[in-house]
């Protein structure tokens, strides 16, 4: 076995310098548990960045990969696909919407989608509309497509020209969104918190009015649930807690299969017709493997109480962290929705915290300088919740 340093030298050797990465290397996870290397133990509040639904290697998951990797690994889709049928049925019947694609991340889901809108716009009214509208402060993808769609600029610097078609309008102002409406846009496209932007809830009153205008104005509504879908904030969509939205087109991947590679789409059955035999494709998207994870994964959110854990649990979360506002004096806001929490600070030191957190046993994410996030598995207790905010707390009180 080879120890921390040299998973770190073998990485820096042979690995693309595109990540700033921690000197950690986990190496075995079990629910909201890290091991690393060197014998370490974490509490994991990042989960894979919002992928690690259900903790790490749920029994059920594990079973239902092995038991899927004896048998067929993958086919293409020139094939019908069992896995592929079953859950794009679950999808379906628990969403709303119609039809699904199958990919292999958010940023190919967030493609896939802008594809479908220009597509069914052509094919629908036969005007030449191909313009979406996105938020400043939004996060689609690094693709050229989804990057092109992403309202920050740090991420579009370097690979200009980026694709033409997209504008961008602060985020929640929907006078500006109604006001960058023309007979060249097709489709707005929105995350309802926006996670890489710095967890920022989307307004309800902000959604009825986008709904409203979309309703009007013959726009496609895509919602990017790349983040915040399959139970994050304790629903199995975060658009199902608000009454009269119903999206055109909805991208998910992350916490879709437990750490398996997946995105998808899904879209109404009108839209879906823009995409026919040979307009779009994925070789591995929807291969049995993936599919069986996401199956499996659902199985324990739908039906082992995973939905009623993120309602209870986060109502807590946000209640302690209530009251570590009001005792460190450390934070300046909390922000989110379920268990995709948001901590401002009131200096710009979230580095500095990440950091001191992970030296006493705690995984935390950040969204900019002054941000921490904090995206932990929706299987989570309590008692995790006490032992991480018993850690945050000694930090903050640390760095002041």
């Amino acid at each position: 076995l080879m120890d921390t340093g040299e998973i770190v030298a073998m990485t820096d050797k042979y690995v693309m310098n595109t990540y700033s990465r921690i000197p950690i290397a986990p190496l075995k996870g079990v629910g909201a548990r890290l091991t690393d290397a060197a014998g370490n133990e974490y509490l994991d509040f990042v989960a894979g960045i919002a992928v690690n639904s259900t903790g790490h290697c749920h029994p059920k998951v594990v079973e239902a990969i092995c038991r899927q990797a004896s048998e067929l690994l993958h086919v293409s889709n020139l094939y019908h696909i069992r896995a592929q049928a079953e859950l794009a049925r679950v999808l379906v019947e628990n969403s709303g919407l119609d039809k699904v694609f199958f990919c292999n991340s958010g940023a190919e889901a967030n493609e896939a989608a802008i594809k479908l809108a220009r597509r069914y716009s052509r094919v629908a009214g036969g005007a030449d509309a191909y313009e979406i509208i996105t938020a400043v402060g939004s996060f689609h993808g690094r693709t050229m497509g989804a990057l092109s769609a992403t309202g920050q600029t740090k991420y579009h610097e370097g690979f200009e020209p980026l694709v033409p078609g997209f504008s961008y309008v602060p985020f929640n102002d929907l006078s500006a969104l109604e006001a960058e409406v023309s007979d060249k846009t097709c489709a707005i496209m929105l995350e309802l918190i926006q996670g890489e932007g710095g967890v920022h809830p989307a307004d309800p009153q902000y959604l009825e009015g986008v709904a409203r205008l979309c309703r009007e104005s013959g726009l496609l509504l895509i919602i990017d649930e790349v983040q915040t879908g399959i139970g994050r904030t304790g629903s199995l969509f975060a658009y199902q807690q608000y009454d009269g939205l119903k999206p055109d087109i909805v991208t998910l991947a992350k916490g879709l299969a437990s750490g398996v590679p997946i995105g998808a789409v899904m879209a109404t059955e009108e839209v879906s017709a823009g995409f026919g035999p040979g307009k779009h494709a994925s070789t591995f998207g929807g291969n049995p493997l993936a599919c069986a994870a996401a199956l499996a994964t659902l199985d324990v959110i739908l039906n082992d109480g995973v939905l009623d854990n993120v309602k209870e649990v986060s109502a807590y979360l946000i209640q302690r962290l209530q009251e570590l506002q009001a005792s460190t004096g450390a934070i300046a806001d909390i922000r989110g929705r379920g268990l995709m929490v948001g901590i401002e600070l009131k200096e710009a030191k979230a580095a500095a915290v990440l950091a001191a957190c992970r030296k006493k046993g705690l995984l935390v994410h950040c969204a900019g300088d002054k941000t921490l996030r904090l995206l932990p598995p929706l299987i989570i207790e309590k008692s995790d919740v006490d032992e991480a905010l018993r850690i945050l707390c000694g930090v903050l009180s640390e760095l002041q």
